[in-house]
Order: C-alpha cells, then sequence, then structure tokens
C-alpha cells in the first residue's frame, strides 16, 4: 500500500490535485528492468510504442511516434526516446503485484499498469490524461513539469498520433527517484523528462464517460417499459392555435419522463459496463471445469487482465466479470473478495463458491492450477 494518509488524500486531492508522495513505496525495487521491457515489445500480442524527439520539443514535427512490435535494431536511437508497454500487470505477476497499492481505490476503477523506459532527456512530451494516474519511480531519476488544467478546449499541436500541447505553463517541477510516486488527477498538464536511463510505473484509474453512462442507464430502463405505456395528458388545456405544440405539452412530457428515470430499477447496468473487457476465455477451459468439479486440490485466482466487480443485491450479491453478470448467494461474498484483491483462493471450494468460479471461468476471468 502507498506511504500516505488515505482519508486525507481522498478528501483534498483524489480528483482535485496533484500531490508529491517521496518514498511512497519505500524500498521500492523495480519488479521490471529495461531490458526485459524491451523483451516485451518484441512479442507480437504486446501492445507497445516508442516516442522520440528529433529537435525542438515544442514542435509537432519533432516528433515521431512508433508502434510495436519491434526488432532489437529499433532500440538504438541517437535522440531522446522513450518505450512504453500497455498492460504490463497482465503479463508479468511482479508488475500485478503493484495493484494492490492503491486498493484503496475501488478496483474496477483501475485501468492497468503501463511501463516506460527512457534515455536521457526522453520523454513523450507535454500533455494531458483523462483519467487519474500514480506515477512510480522505478530506476533512474525522472523530472516532472506541471502545468495548467486542461479540456476539450486546450490547443494541440497539429500531431496525427499524440496530443501534445501547443502551450505549456509550468507550475512546478519534481525530480522522482526509485520509489518516489506522484499522483496527478485528470487534466492537469504535464512533462516527464528522464535525466539519465530511467524507467516509470503508471498506474491508471479509468473513468466511463458520462455519455456511455447515460446511453447504458437508459437502455436498461427502455427494456422494461412496456410498449403500451404511451404518453398521458388528462385535464389539459384547450388548443388555442392550430397546429402549436405548447409549453405545457413539454413539461407535462418531461415530468412523464422524469418519473420513469427515478423509478427503481435492475442496476446491474453499470457494473456490466465498468467491467467490460475483450479478453477472451482461456483454452483449456474444459480441462479446468472439470478440475472444479471434481474437488481436486488446488488453487484458483482472477486471469490477468480480468476485469470483477460485485454489488450487494436483494437475495445475495451480484457478480460482474468482463461484461457479464449473475447473481449469487451472500456467503461467497468473502472468497470473491480474495480473489479481487488478486490472492489465490485454495480448492475444492464449498458449492455455493464453486459456481461463482464456473461463472467467472466462462467469461475468461478465472485461472485454476
Amino acid at each position: 500500500m502507498l506511504a500516505l494518509d488515505q482519508s486525507d488524500f481522498l478528501a483534498r486531492y483524489w480528483q482535485r490535485e496533484p500531490l508529491l508522495i517521496r518514498a511512497g513505496v519505500p524500498d521500492f525495487v523495480p519488479p521490471v528492468s529495461a531490458e526485459e521491457l524491451a523483451g516485451l515489445a518484441l512479442e507480437p500480442e504486446v501492445e507497445s510504442r516508442i516516442a522520440e524527439c528529433r529537435g525542438d520539443p515544442a514542435t509537432a514535427a519533432a516528433w515521431q511516434l512508433e508502434h510495436g512490435p519491434f526488432q532489437p535494431s529499433d532500440f538504438d536511437r541517437g535522440h531522446p526516446w522513450t518505450l512504453l508497454v500497455q498492460g504490463v500487470d497482465q503479463l508479468l505477476e511482479e508488475v500485478a503485484a503493484l495493484r494492490s497499492l492503491a486498493a484503496f481505490i475501488p478496483g474496477w476503477r483501475l485501468d492497468d499498469i503501463m511501463v516506460s523506459y527512457a534515455n536521457d532527456g526522453g520523454g513523450i512530451g507535454p500533455h494531458y490524461d483523462l483519467y487519474d494516474v500514480f506515477l512510480l519511480q522505478g530506476a533512474g531519476e525522472r523530472s516532472w513539469r506541471i502545468g495548467q488544467r486542461c479540456d476539450d478546449t486546450t490547443s494541440l499541436l497539429p500531431h496525427p498520433d499524440l496530443k501534445l500541447l501547443a502551450e505549456f505553463h509550468g507550475e512546478a517541477e519534481y525530480t522522482l527517484r526509485t520509489g518516489d510516486v506522484l499522483y496527478l488527477p485528470p487534466g492537469v498538464a504535464h512533462w516527464g523528462i528522464s535525466r539519465g536511463d530511467s524507467t516509470c510505473f503508471s498506474l491508471g484509474f479509468r473513468a466511463p464517460r458520462m455519455a456511455d453512462l447515460l446511453s447504458r442507464w437508459l437502455d436498461a430502463r427502455l427494456e422494461h417499459l412496456p410498449q403500451s405505456l404511451l404518453l398521458r395528458d388528462p385535464g389539459r388545456d384547450s388548443a388555442t392555435a392550430a397546429g402549436e405544440i405548447t409549453g405545457g405539452d413539454i413539461d407535462n412530457t418531461l415530468q412523464q419522463l422524469r418519473a420513469l428515470l427515478e423509478a427503481g430499477g435492475d442496476d446491474s447496468w453499470f457494473g456490466e459496463l465498468v467491467t467490460e473487457s475483450v479478453l477472451e476465455p482461456p483454452a483449456g477451459r474444459a480441462l479446468r471445469r472439470l478440475h472444479l468439479q471434481l474437488g481436486e486440490p488446488g488453487s484458483a485466482r482472477l486471469a490477468p487482465g480480468a476485469r470483477v466487480a460485485w454489488q450487494v443485491a436483494d437475495t445475495g450479491i451480484r457478480v460482474f466479470a468482463n461484461g457479464a453478470s449473475e447473481g449469487f448467494p451472500a456467503s461467497a461474498r468473502d472468497s470473491l473478495c480474495i480473489l479481487c484483491a488478486g490472492e489465490p483462493l485454495p480448492l475444492p471450494a464449498v458449492p455455493t463458491v464453486q459456481s461463482v468460479l464456473e461463472f467467472l471461468l466462462d467469461q475468461g476471468a478465472l485461472d485454476v492450477d
């Protein structure tokens, strides 16, 4: 867990202000080296990028972006450059363990852990993100300049691949060393520059777009509306002008729509949305199911990259896995919490828990040993 006062952080900084946490991870030993990161970037199934600056970083023409997979020769460059590898927590258990550093933030908010390597002067230029991020310094040192607040109206350089700020107004600067952490809320401009060779671990926390939430919420309501339910207007005023839609017509309609939206209903739409994933069920699912059904000793844990959450329901709990959901008895809660914390669950499991495990397995969210 990060070395900070969690209550104070959530009250004063989360989604509000940047925060530098010196020695946020005391005695931190980076779980992946620059060489290992480069090795991952050679693999075709790994999402990787290299950003290189070949001139004035304030100009779009100076910046080049390449997508992996790469060849070893791609890492021999004469300009400042940065290698970024996405979702390393889904590839290496040692990196996945870093997810627990911010366990006081709901697990459904954590997107992934990106790891970057930069040579001296390397970075990806001045930019801002739409998500919360904890920047954990690995090997070496990296300076971070903190700038202005940004939004959709902020001017960007005309670059086809990178969202580089046209103007950067520095307000603070910090040099991070191994184990230091910098928290940045959405919309805060920042610019990282490596001092010598360095690595950085970025814990990114996504939030669903309000447009997606509204669409999914409305869809859930529409599914349960009978086709025979029509707009009603008893006691209406008489029409005074041919063809007119009056303000009273609009007000009456909005009143009935608000009543429908405010009525209680199934709220599983939220969990299904925030756990959506592109993961495919792993090979050997039938053998894993047989292992569960035979009650053989072993262990189960969430699959790398699985998105799993749960909520209290009227008859127990509702479990969400990679966009799907199903109801289970409340007695399965403790075992589910163990899995969501990234810990292995001993097998065999009691029947109630086994049914949850089979559901997770069907959604590609479970590994069984």
